[in-house]
């Protein structure tokens, strides 16, 4: 279709890596999106049966799931690049999945911080699952706080008017857990356990924050129905109650403000960085239906793609999926080197990717709707499809605007 791969640097472990995924996303995840997509009542996805639970067992068998944890704990480590290429197709194939399956890892990233053998083992569980028995999710969104969890460093972040609702206080050797998390909470309606963000000192407001490791199975942790949404339906989110829930100590791998503050901001970076590399393939998929449309569409005696008006329209989509992509990869390989040394990220340019390829994602498959016509109004076009997950990638982790207001402190203050 005219599309190249502009990094030159590319090994051959990394395109073998790239095609097999493709083609395992092609096969796998994106017909199963599609038909997921499909199930009126969105507690069908997560039921008993489902074609969900098929996905996950086949991706975790070829260790999708553990692709960035370290070997050691049995994970494949993989290059910061490999991991950007699989982000890319991820997003091209099924963005809906794609996030899915990156918060799975967030809890058992953070468990290998922990002082406790027991804990720490959870990551080594993990990556020996082959069956998706074990889920997670990232736990940070509340009714009264959802983007402004992302301004936790900002000015008003200490003011005590703006406090979290889930707290965690102390009773000898455990912490006690009260509160709600939204609606939003990506894979909330099923993970077995949470990466959870929790206030620790209320008089502190957002910036006395805690960040623990918290198995959902517990007594006094309930679940709210899952949202029945326009886009990524595929994603089943809901809402987490914590009534009393006791957790040990060294469950809160982050209680430290300075720990807290560096894993929420590598949170951040590597959240958005994703989102910036898994929505630079969905603006591609897009483009390549849009392309595939407008080469088969007879109008006028011709294919529309002989059409200046559509020439035109197809080119401008190229020129920003290329600049979403390019900008996308070059953040998330410069993040994760930073990351790599223990070295604070540059979050506002990972912020910039987020913005960047949720909104050419939408403002492209609007392009492409365009271009199919009134049968891109129709479901049985793939490109309706992608209209409605890119339109959500605007509001999740984090909307775009507090993101652009976070990003430019960040950029005021150096």
């Amino acid at each position: 279709m005219g599309f190249r791969e502009l990094n030159v640097d590319l090994s051959a472990e990394h395109i073998a890596l790239r095609d097999a995924a493709t083609k395992f996303l092609a096969e796998v995840w994106r017909p199963a999106s599609i038909a997921l997509d499909k199930l009126p009542d969105p507690n069908d996805v997560i039921a008993e049966g489902s074609i969900l639970w098929d996905v996950l067992r086949r991706t975790w068998q070829l260790g999708y799931h553990k692709m960035p944890l370290p070997k050691e704990l049995g994970g494949l480590e993989l290059d910061i690049l490999s991991l950007s290429l699989i982000s890319e197709e991820m997003g091209f194939a099924a963005p809906d999945l794609a996030v899915s399956l990156a918060v799975c890892t967030t809890p058992f990233a953070y468990a290998q911080l922990s002082p406790d053998q027991e804990i720490r083992d959870l990551t080594k569980r993990f990556c020996e699952d082959t069956e998706a028995k074990m889920t997670g999710c990232w736990a940070i969104t509340e009714p009264d706080h959802g983007s402004d969890w992302i301004l936790f460093d900002g000015e008003q972040a200490p003011e005590a008017k703006i406090v979290p609702q889930v707290k965690a206080v102390p009773d000898g050797d455990y912490y006690v857990i009260n509160g709600q998390k939204s609606s939003w909470v990506s894979n909330g309606t099923f993970a077995t356990h949470a990466a959870l963000w929790v206030c620790l000192d209320p008089s502190k407001g957002m910036a006395a924050g805690g960040i623990a490791v918290v198995p959902l199975k517990l007594p006094g942790v309930s679940r709210g129905k899952p949202l029945n949404k326009i886009g990524q339906r595929a994603l089943n989110q809901g809402e987490i109650f914590f009534d009393n829930v006791r957790i040990p100590k060294t469950m809160m791998v982050a209680q430290d403000h300075a720990i807290f503050k560096f894993l929420s901001n590598a949170q951040l970076a590597l959240a958005n960085g994703f989102m910036g590399l898994c929505f630079s393939g969905t603006a591609r998929a897009a483009l390549d239906e849009a392309i595939k449309y407008a080469r088969s569409r007879v109008q006028g005696g011709k294919l529309i793609s002989k059409h200046q008006s559509v020439k035109l329209k197809l080119f401008d989509m190229f020129v920003s999926v290329e600049a979403a992509r390019s900008l996308a990869r070059r953040v998330a390989v410069y993040n994760g080197q930073l990351l790599k040394h223990l070295q604070s990220p540059a979050v506002h340019y990972a912020m910039a990717s987020k913005i960047l390829s949720t909104e050419t994602a939408f403002r492209v498959s609007s392009q492409g709707v365009q271009i199919h016509g009134g049968y891109g109004l129709c479901k049985d076009h793939y490109i309706e499809k992608i209209f409605r997950d890119a339109r959500a990638a605007m509001i999740e982790d984090g909307t775009n605007e507090v993101l652009a207001l976070g990003g430019a402190d960040r950029l005021l203050n150096g």
